[in-house]
Parts: C-alpha cells; sequence; structure tokens
C-alpha cells in the first residue's frame, strides 16, 4: 500500500491484564489498529476446561465486556482489532461479537482465524506418522506419560492479514504466536510479500515488544525506580515502518515511560537467543538497535530475518495429578530443626501414593527488630496421582492437628485458612509439527474460508555459540555490591527453560559484565542452576548477555513445584546478589539508591 507506518497499539498482554485497557486506548493518542494479547501457555489450557465444561465457552468472555462500549467509535474511526481472545472457540467469539454489533448497529465485519486447535487430530496426525518430538529433548510424545487435553499449534500472521485485506475490521484469533498479532497488520498494511524477511522480522520484533503490554511502558521493570507515575503504567504503541523498523511510544495522557532500557527489558524477555523463530520468519537479534529519540520515542532497527523453520509448536497440555497447597510460618530460633519436625510430622502415616513437597521462603534476621523480622513462611505442597489419595490424607486437618503437638510457635493465617481440595496438576509437552500439516484459514463473515499457504521456503537455523570470555583481570579497588547496582535483568519462562537477560546503559559497566559474567558465574549466582545445562549469548548491540537455563521450571510452570512457578523472579534475584564490582563503575552506577540502602555497611 505505501503506506506512513502502521500505528499498532496494544491493550492487553496476559489473561487477567487491567479491564480498563480498551477504555485507555480509545481515550488516548489515533492508531490505526487495536490489539490485545491474552494468552500465556497455560492459559490456553485454563479456556480449554471451561471449553469441555460448556461448548459454548473456552474464550475470553470479559473481551466482549471491554470492546462493547467501543463498537460504534471503533467503526466511525475505521479502527482495525485483532486479539486472540478467541482461546479455544473463536468461532464462538466472532459470533457473540456480530450479535453484539448488530444491537448497536455498527458497520464492523468480524472474521476468525482456525487451525491452531488440533486435539481432535492427534491420533490421526500420530497415525501419519508425526512423533510430535519435544523441542526440549528431542522425545516423541509417545513417551509422554498424560493424555492430551488441549493441543494448540502455533500459527503465524497470514491468516489475520489475508482477513483484513478481505475487509475484516476484527480478527478474532486462537493460538497464533504473540507477535504475530501484530506482524500480521503489518504485513496487511505494507502489503509486504511472504518473503519479505526483514520487515517480517522487525514486525515480529515490535510484537514482541508490544505483546505484554505494559512491560515495554515501565511495568516489571528492574529500573522502576526510574520511572514517573509508575502506579498505572500505559499500554504501548508501535509505529511499524515499509522496512520493519519501529518506534515504540505510548499514549501521551497515560503513566509509565518508555526509555532504552524499557524496551531492552521487553526484548531479552523470553527468548531462547539470538535466533527468534517464528511460523512465518526466523529473526535475527543479533544487530538490534535501541536508540531513544525523544521522551517516550523508542527506535528499534537492524533486525534481519531468514525463512522460518519447517516445523512450527504445538503446545499440548495433559494431566498428571493433583496438588493441594497451604502455608503455615516458622519463628527463630532453629528454623532448620523446626522445619525438619513439621516435615517429619506431615509424613508420619501419610497415604500410599501422596508426597510433601516443603518450600521455606525467607531467612530470619539475626537479630529481629520484630516478630515478623525472625519469621519465615512454609509452604506445604502435597501431591498425588489421583485426587482421591489426596481426599484421604485430608491435609487441612493433618496440618490443624499440629497446634499442641508440633513446633513452639506454630501458626497459620487464620484469615487465609487452610485447604483439602485438589486442584488438578496439568504437564506442558512443546511438540513440533511441520506447518504443511496444518490447516491454517481464514473464515470470513460471509461464510468463506480461505486456506493459507506456509511460507514459499523454509530453513532451520539454530543458535549462534558465543564462546566463554577470558577472565577478567580483577581491579585495583573493587567494592562486595548488589550485581543490580550496576545492570538491569528481566527473566521469564519457555516451557521448562528459564530465560534471563542482563544488560547496563553503562558502556563502562559493559566491557566489565561480558567478561565477568560467564557460565560458571551464573551458577554460582543462581545455585539452582549448578547442575543444568545453560546456554549463555552476548548481544554487544543492547550491552548485554543473555543466559537459557535449561529445565530449570521442570517440564513447564503448570506442572513444576516452584513457587516462582514460571521464573518470573529469577533476574530480580540475580541483581541482588553481591559480586566484586570495580569502584570506579560504581562511581557512575545508575541505581543509587540501591547502592545507598544496601551498600552503607559492606563498604
Amino acid at each position: 500500500m505505501g503506506r506512513d507506518p502502521i500505528r499498532i497499539a496494544n491493550f492487553s498482554g496476559y489473561l487477567g491484564d487491567r479491564r480498563t485497557a480498551i477504555d485507555e486506548a480509545m481515550a488516548g493518542d489515533p492508531f490505526d489498529v487495536m490489539m490485545g494479547d491474552y494468552l500465556a501457555e497455560i492459559t490456553l489450557a485454563s479456556l480449554s476446561a471451561a471449553y469441555q465444561r460448556d461448548p459454548s465457552k473456552g474464550y475470553v468472555e470479559y473481551f466482549v465486556e471491554q470492546i462493547r462500549p467501543h463498537l460504534t467509535a471503533i467503526a466511525d474511526r475505521g479502527i482495525k482489532v485483532v486479539t486472540n481472545a478467541g482461546g479455544f472457540h473463536p468461532a464462538r467469539l466472532a459470533q457473540v461479537l456480530r450479535e453484539e454489533i448488530a444491537t448497536v448497529g455498527a458497520d464492523l465485519r468480524v472474521a476468525h482465524v482456525e487451525g491452531d486447535n488440533i486435539l481432535a487430530d492427534l491420533p490421526r496426525l500420530a497415525d501419519d506418522g508425526y512423533a510430535f518430538e519435544n523441542l526440549d529433548g528431542g522425545a516423541p510424545i509417545s513417551q509422554w506419560v498424560a493424555k492430551p487435553f488441549a493441543a494448540n499449534a502455533y500459527l503465524g500472521g497470514w491468516g489475520i492479514a489475508t482477513a483484513l485485506a478481505e475487509g475484516a475490521d476484527i480478527v478474532v484469533c486462537g493460538r497464533v504466536t504473540d507477535a504475530s498479532l501484530t506482524a500480521g497488520p503489518a504485513a496487511w498494511w505494507h502489503d509486504w510479500a511472504a518473503d519479505d524477511w526483514d520487515a517480517l522480522a522487525g514486525a515480529v520484533v515490535a510484537g514482541h515488544i508490544i505483546e505484554c503490554g505494559p512491560h515495554a511502558v515501565g511495568g516489571n521493570f528492574s529500573g522502576f525506580l526510574e520511572i514517573g507515575h509508575p502506579i498505572m503504567p500505559g499500554f504501548p504503541i508501535a509505529e511499524i515502518a515499509a522496512d520493519g523498523s519501529c518506534v515504540i511510544t505510548k499514549h501521551a495522557r497515560d503513566g509509565g515511560a518508555v526509555t532504552a532500557d524499557t524496551v531492552k527489558a521487553q526484548l531479552f524477555y523470553e527468548i531462547q537467543g539470538p535466533v527468534y523463530l517464528n511460523p512465518d520468519v526466523t529473526v535475527r537479534l543479533d544487530h538490534v538497535r535501541v536508540d531513544q529519540l525523544a521522551p517516550d520515542r523508542v527506535q528499534v532497527s537492524g533486525t534481519t530475518g531468514a525463512p522460518p523453520p519447517p516445523t512450527t509448536k504445538v503446545a499440548i497440555f495433559g494431566p498428571v495429578g493433583f496438588t493441594v497447597v497451604n502455608t503455615v510460618y516458622v519463628t527463630s530460633p532453629h528454623v532448620a530443626e523446626k522445619v525438619a519436625l513439621i516435615r517429619d510430622q506431615l509424613n508420619h502415616d501419610l497415604p500410599d501414593g501422596v508426597t510433601i513437597d516443603l518450600t521455606q521462603i525467607g531467612t530470619p534476621a539475626d537479630d529481629p527488630e520484630s516478630q515478623w523480622a525472625a519469621t519465615v513462611a512454609l509452604r506445604i505442597m502435597a501431591l498425588s496421582e489421583t485426587a482421591d489419595a489426596l481426599k484421604a490424607a485430608d491435609m487441612m486437618k493433618r496440618i490443624g492437628s499440629l497446634y499442641l503437638q508440633s513446633i513452639p510457635g506454630f501458626f497459620n493465617d487464620v484469615h487465609a485458612g487452610l485447604t483439602s481440595t485438589p486442584r488438578p496438576r496439568v504437564d506442558y509437552w512443546p511438540g513440533l509439527l511441520p506447518m504443511t500439516a496444518l490447516d491454517h484459514r481464514a473464515v470470513l463473515d460471509d461464510g468463506r474460508s480461505l486456506a493459507i499457504s506456509v511460507p514459499p521456503t523454509s530453513e532451520l537455523i539454530t543458535q549462534p555459540v558465543h564462546r566463554e570470555p577470558e577472565e577478567a583481570p580483577l581491579a585495583d579497588r573493587v567494592t562486595r555490591a548488589p550485581l543490580g547496582a550496576v545492570v538491569h535483568a528481566r527473566s521469564g519462562d519457555k516451557g521448562g527453560n528459564s530465560n534471563v537477560g542482563i544488560w547496563t546503559a553503562d558502556p563502562r559497566v559493559w566491557l566489565w559484565l561480558r567478561r565477568f559474567l560467564t557460565t560458571d558465574e551464573i551458577k554460582r549466582l543462581v545455585p539452582d542452576a549448578k547442575d543444568l545445562d545453560v546456554t549463555r549469548h552476548e548481544f554487544p548491540d543492547l550491552q548485554g548477555v543473555h543466559f537459557v537455563l535449561h529445565g530449570l521450571l521442570g517440564t513447564g510452570g503448570s506442572s513444576n513445584t516452584r513457587i516462582d512457578q514460571v521464573g518470573k523472579a529469577i533476574g530480580e534475584y540475580i541483581r541482588s546478589r553481591q559480586v566484586l564490582i570495580p569502584d570506579d563503575l560504581l562511581a557512575g552506577g545508575f541505581d543509587t539508591d540501591l547502592l545507598e540502602d544496601d551498600l552503607e555497611d559492606v563498604r
């Protein structure tokens, strides 16, 4: 179309995000497309459960409430809306929206994208020889212990682009990739060809940056103390040019801030290295540049692309048992011995098939100045393959019987209460399937179903290998200080892998960081990773080091027993670790509050 940059405004980053986001976007700066992302990996499984209970459900119902008041204005302003709120049943959500549109008399057309839900096709695909090899370990799904109840392939953005080209105003999707919600509209707007790899890659990067909503505007940001008006950070806007480069900004009226570092935080989030795979294009992040053009305007350039891999990921979920979780509290002294006694008492006469997992949260102060400074939380998780075994264990009564016979000072939060109600434990299998095996379609409001072709070529590109740096020479003057005094960090998850990006805005710090933060050092800083396979990558243009901690999250966030189930706080944990930092770097460090609070007594 040869147009100016397309302006795509985000209004949701996950199921449960701020429900006023569409109200805020519609009252904000002008944009061409409004995009909402609701689906994390486990979210689709929960929507699947709703669909199984009631076949008329399975989509994000509150999205209808969000958009209902704005349908007439969307039509009048010529805004396009793209969302994966269709979840497990995009066709039904499309129909519900058409009914809402008819009620208000707006001139809007609704299409939906289908082909991601392949649960019913799994037996046929298995008979055809597709093994759904595990993305992490390569094992065939036949070795999995769970029986799948949800299986959704990650689709690309061309179904969205096709629906928009056919005149749709609202496009409802299920499991397309998060970035496809942005790349699809950009491809339509700029009339890109399916092999415009660099432009497509740039749009995927733009989509990756804005897909998590306020993440790019200062939310969940290690430098939050620098963000003005952080109580309600706004939602981002991506301005994507014809070459795929973009400017990330926000609505001027909203809180938060778009800075080079808030954008870098999202670039490092949930990637597995410099090669970022998408069904439409393989994105190369090796030389992505982030430049602050003006307040709340950050340019992202340098992205290159190549043909996508021949396969796409299929998120498969299945039940692997049940859990019951309660929390009690332990007060010093002798915390370790008290936890040991509670463990022995809970395991005494425990029914067969039930196991207990205890996690101590926190460490009491040596000389506590309050009761709470002396207290740690103890999470008690009971696990079993069957709900009946957990019901027989009756954890509420088992824990409740310890008040007079257990540790001194035993208590729980009576306002939160105790429970014996089992909850399902769901395992995750990231399988691979050739894209040629999928039936990706755009379904229009006139009943036409348009087949979406696979990319014209494919190529399997593996992550580059970055050699470990030479050991950094020790500076003459160093101070033991939190690493977070001189670096930012952002961590996330992909299945069972935790990833963390650690970067700096200071070129001097970068020269030290890349040599200091080796694989051995990250294993020292994160003891849970000391026996894991850890992959290390460098991003010189972003002045950051990125690590993938393989298997830290078990097989995935839905089934592991960690309290930080999907590793969101690992980056902050690393920043809190004290290391020897050259004094000249600390003198120019950017986190002065952290330095003043935490370093006063350690110099």
